[in-house]
């Protein structure tokens, strides 16, 4: 591995994408997005980790990169627009096995990381604390504008709520143009991607250091977490009223509030020291996702697909054409009989992440190696 890459970032990385997995296991497996049972429930909230992870230290790497390469600028702004146009054309591909763009396009987090890398092409030219500041209060303050920002975006008579849909509420206002499926709105995931670069340069800090630090933060991050959430009055508009332990977990994804960006940013940054130490096949392992998390992410979506049709068939004794609908976020409910089972979800992850292995040791070793200029984008 190249003494100018930060293993802990691998390894933390690796392991959010193959978490990632499970909840993409879920969408073609039936079983919903969490639910009364704990084992429901977690199967999802342990996938909450992922996207934020993915944003925050894509901002990180793209600070490390800038110490290494004159043309920051340029390349988040290119690789921003090659992310934006992958996710509404193959990507929404592999995610639905049909052609039917005419009514469903999807704007998931490549699609945001995208347009939020774009978005740091400018930003960079701003001193790292002025990044770092703005960052942090998107994080903070987004929740205060939220009705608002939503209001705007579901007025019908508006011609620019669309806008606002793109900007801040996503699918909550309904779909873009009819079609236009908004899952990962701009604001708050700029902010997140901002603060990611501030954080690089605690990165940059000696180990020791280093691990203090991000100790102090993530631990702080997840503190703070959780006296918001005892006292009921800012940062997530379902206060989780006192149910129990699984509604004060379930913080408000869509748009990101700032109680879910502190219960996962939180522990993600406190983990890093422990990404460190850690030694072994596992921790190798994950290093090679985490070191080529795209070329995973374009793989690993057609190959559960692709898996999932064949435990249709084993099941069903036939391939259901459920599974070509418009997942991840326009499929009918699953049809009677078809649901997995969590045993039979998780068999399927550790498959899929079994065979992603080689192939994306592989091109981690081509990345390594190579020179030519589009193996940075891929």
């Amino acid at each position: 591995m190249s003494e100018r890459r930060l293993p802990a970032i691998d390894v933390v990385r690796g392991a959010v994408m193959v978490l990632m997995a499970i909840d993409h296991v879920r969408v073609y497996s039936g079983v919903p997005a969490g639910g009364p049972s704990p084992a429901v429930f977690f199967t999802r909230w342990i996938t909450h980790f992922c996207a934020p992870a993915f944003v925050f230290l894509a901002g990180t790497s793209a600070f490390l990169y800038g110490r290494r390469h004159d043309d920051l600028p340029r390349f988040l702004l290119v690789r921003g627009a090659w992310l934006v146009l992958l996710e509404l054309t193959v990507l929404r591909f592999f995610w639905t096995f049909n052609f039917d763009y005419a009514h469903y396009m999807l704007a998931g987090v490549i699609w945001v990381i995208g347009w939020c890398m774009i978005l740091m092409a400018g930003l960079t030219n701003l001193p790292i604390r002025a990044v770092g500041i703005f960052g942090v209060l998107v994080i903070a303050l987004h929740n205060a504008a939220g009705p608002f920002l939503v209001g705007l975006a579901g007025n019908q008579e508006s011609a620019t709520a669309w806008i606002w849909k793109i900007l801040y509420a996503g699918f909550l206002a309904g779909p873009v143009g009819g079609r236009l499926m908004v899952l990962y709105s701009i604001v708050p995931w700029i902010g997140v991607m901002a603060a990611g670069y501030a954080f690089g340069p605690v990165m940059a800090l000696e180990p020791a250091k280093r691990r203090r630090v991000c100790l102090q933060l993530g631990l702080g991050a997840t503190a703070l977490f959780a006296v918001l959430r005892a006292l009921d009055v800012y940062g997530d508009p379902r206060p989780w009223g006192r149910a129990g332990l699984l509604a004060f977990l379930n913080t408000t994804k869509y748009p990101a509030s700032l109680s879910f960006l502190l219960m996962t940013l939180g522990p993600t940054i406190a983990a890093i020291p422990l990404a460190e130490r850690a030694r072994g096949a596992l921790a190798r392992g994950l290093a090679v996702f985490g070191r080529v998390p795209f070329f995973f992410y374009l793989l690993h979506i057609p190959l559960i697909h692709l898996l999932a049709l064949v435990v249709s068939a084993i099941r069903l004794g036939a391939v259901s054409p459920w599974l070509f609908e418009n997942h991840p976020m326009g499929q009918p409910p699953p049809p009677e009989g078809y649901t997995w089972s969590l045993p039979t979800l998780y068999l399927v992850w550790a498959i899929a992440v079994a065979i992603l292995y080689v192939p994306c040791r592989r091109f981690a070793e081509l990345k390594e190696r190579g020179t030519a200029p589009w193996l940075r984008y891929v």
